[in-house]
């Protein structure tokens, strides 16, 4: 598995506050996880100031340079992977319905996916007991506001991204999707469906890029 390097989000002047039931849930672990409410009061201003360096993600960590008029910081943080035994029921939770890849692909978490998985036991989302961090600074309080700053940009890059939560939770992009196409193979009925989802779903990925970026080439659409 290879880390992700996050680039840095500029300041901005209002709060961002999460859009998707998915980025609420994220929010409420972190308000979990916090000491005092002026503690996440004074990270969300730290997290909107473009004082957070880009954010590195892998499976089960994250890191990022934090800087706050005093010095610049380090955080670290640990989220929870997921076993085998749960690492396999996600996948067949995810493979139950087509749709539901596609879905992931086009920046979008099913709230279907995350309650049949919870009902095999498979938690994806986090609490805050899990969102455990660490930081250079001197605070006593764990998680300091440099830590709590961090998470809430976390909640930016899950919500845009839910396969930054599967890559956190130990399951990156590229393993889900051969792991899909894998148990495809092993039903061969299955491989088209999965195929011609998979290209569907990529397919409108790329026209969501191109709205966003005009100029892009649009041969490899067709």
């Amino acid at each position: 598995m290879s880390a992700v390097v996050h680039p840095a989000f500029a300041a901005r002047r209002n709060a961002s506050r999460a859009t998707t039931w998915w980025g609420r849930a994220w929010v409420r672990a972190v308000e979990e996880s916090a000491y005092a409410e002026r503690d996440l009061v004074a990270a969300r201003a730290l997290s909107r100031s473009g004082h957070v360096g880009g954010i590195t993600t892998d499976a089960g960590r994250f890191v990022a340079a934090v800087e706050d008029g005093e010095g610049m910081w380090t955080v670290s943080g640990t989220l929870p992977v997921l076993d085998e035994r749960a690492g396999t029921v996600l996948v067949e939770t995810v493979a139950a319905e087509t749709g539901r890849i596609a879905s992931l692909l086009a920046g979008e978490l099913p709230h279907a996916l995350v309650e049949h998985a919870e009902e095999s036991g498979v938690e994806l989302l986090p609490y805050g007991g899990e969102l455990a961090t660490d930081c250079t600074c001197s605070s006593w309080v764990d998680p300091c506001v440099h830590a709590l700053a961090v998470l809430s940009q976390l909640t930016w890059l899950v919500e845009a991204d839910p396969f930054v939560l599967l890559q956190l939770r130990g399951l990156p992009r590229d393993d889900l999707l051969a792991r899909l196409h894998a148990g495809a193979v092993e039903e061969p009925e299955a491989v088209d469906d999965l195929d011609t989802g998979l290209d569907a779903a990529l397919r409108a990925a790329a026209l969501l890029r191109l709205v966003e970026d005009p100029d892009q080439p649009l041969d490899h659409l067709f």
